[in-house]
């Protein structure tokens, strides 16, 4: 039985009248761009948040973008940010001429190691990136306490993390900027490309604001360089149909978690190590990520998985301080060593909402088969 790495489709159709509702409504409205479909989808999210400001924009990268001009970051300034993780996150702090700093991730939540954050603080670190990776919290606390002891900006990367909780709070709302992705995949996907920008800070989300729109206020009066970061009235519309859905989506990737924990807890051991939450975190399984240690063997069930037809992905294979773009930073190959042992360990499989049971099974089986091999 054929298994995709994640089926959009079902998930879209099964709100296809809806949807369509919604194409119809913005259609026959005449605005395109932000206006009410915006306005109504920022406070929904402000109440699904519990941000004070919701600010939909073009993409999950705009997002962090805007966070950090925003912030004030820019040329002379460096920023604290994971290697493992996708390269926006980093590519961001680049556009704004600014300096990525990378840090190495713990093993057990492939989230930031605080510890060596705080190792790499110089006199000109001004803001940190926590990513939220694959659906669970980074260390928010320690987080929290090393930027305040150095007065860093924190901006939290939860593009794969919406509805996720740290300790009952919810994440993109615990530092002073909080960033979001709508891309397809995630659990709350737009049809296309679509952001959030979270904040409690009437001054960054003033800034924000206007920074979406080329910095311009009143129209055609440009205080500051900013750029076209708007989101269209279409996304915002169609996400609004599909947030109501967002638990359910969230509970079933979290049912089938637990199955996989539950039925791959045999197979574990120094073949096979499976995803931990952390204690105090509530993980909403963006993705279910294995690691697979040993050399090549994390490639060698990839290419098991597909030869059974099973979906499969690495996220991620190569971190960012070996990135042909990044090497002139100077980090040498033994520099962030847990990120580098895991990106040649992880793949993540089959989570997604609609997964049928026999589906879930076929994964089970074809994991199991390769590791008794």
């Amino acid at each position: 039985m054929a298994v995709p790495l994640l089926d959009l489709t079902a998930q879209n159709l099964a709100l296809e009248e809806s949807l369509q509702a919604a194409f119809e409504r913005v259609l026959r409205s005449g605005q395109y761009i932000l206006g009410a479909e915006v306005r109504q989808l920022e406070e929904a999210m402000e109440r699904f948040t519990g941000a004070k400001h919701a600010i939909g924009v073009s993409s999950g990268t705009d997002a962090l973008l805007l966070a950090l001009m925003a912030a004030g970051i820019g040329p002379g300034d460096e920023v604290l940010c994971p290697t493992f993780t996708f390269f926006a996150t980093a590519g961001c702090v680049a556009r704004v001429g600014a300096r990525p700093v990378f840090v190495d991730s713990v093993a057990d939540t492939f989230n930031l190691d605080v510890a060596d954050a705080a190792r790499r603080i110089t006199p000109a670190t001004k803001a940190i990136i926590p990513v939220h990776l694959y659906g669970q919290a980074a260390a928010m606390d320690e987080v929290m306490a090393l930027a305040d002891a150095h007065k860093l900006v924190v901006i939290e990367d939860t593009a794969q993390s919406l509805g996720a909780t740290y300790r009952g709070r919810q994440l993109g709302t615990i530092g002073h900027i909080g960033t979001y992705s709508f891309f397809p995949s995630k659990n709350l996907g737009a049809l296309g490309e679509a952001g959030l920008v979270v904040t409690n800070d009437d001054a960054h989300a003033d800034r924000v604001r206007l920074l979406r729109t080329h910095g311009a206020h009143p129209k055609y009066f440009h205080q500051f360089v900013g750029g076209n970061f708007r989101l269209d009235a279409l996304q915002a519309a169609l996400l609004a149909v599909k947030l109501p859905h967002l638990a359910g989506y969230t509970s079933a990737r979290q049912r089938n978690a637990a199955c996989y924990t539950a039925r791959l807890a045999p197979l574990a051991g120094n073949r096979l190590i499976l995803p931990q939450t952390a204690a105090g975190n509530v993980h909403i399984w963006n993705q279910y990520t294995l690691r697979v240690p040993g050399a090549r063997r994390r490639d060698a069930l990839r290419a098991f998985c597909d030869s059974r037809q099973i979906g499969t992905e690495i996220y991620y294979p190569v971190p960012l301080h070996e990135q042909e773009c990044f090497r002139p930073l100077g980090y040498g190959p033994d520099d962030l060593p847990v990120s580098r042992r895991l990106a040649g360990e992880v793949i993540s499989i089959p989570v997604f909402p609609e997964l049928t049971a026999a589906q879930r099974d076929e994964v089970i089986g074809a994991i199991g088969d390769f590791i008794n091999s």
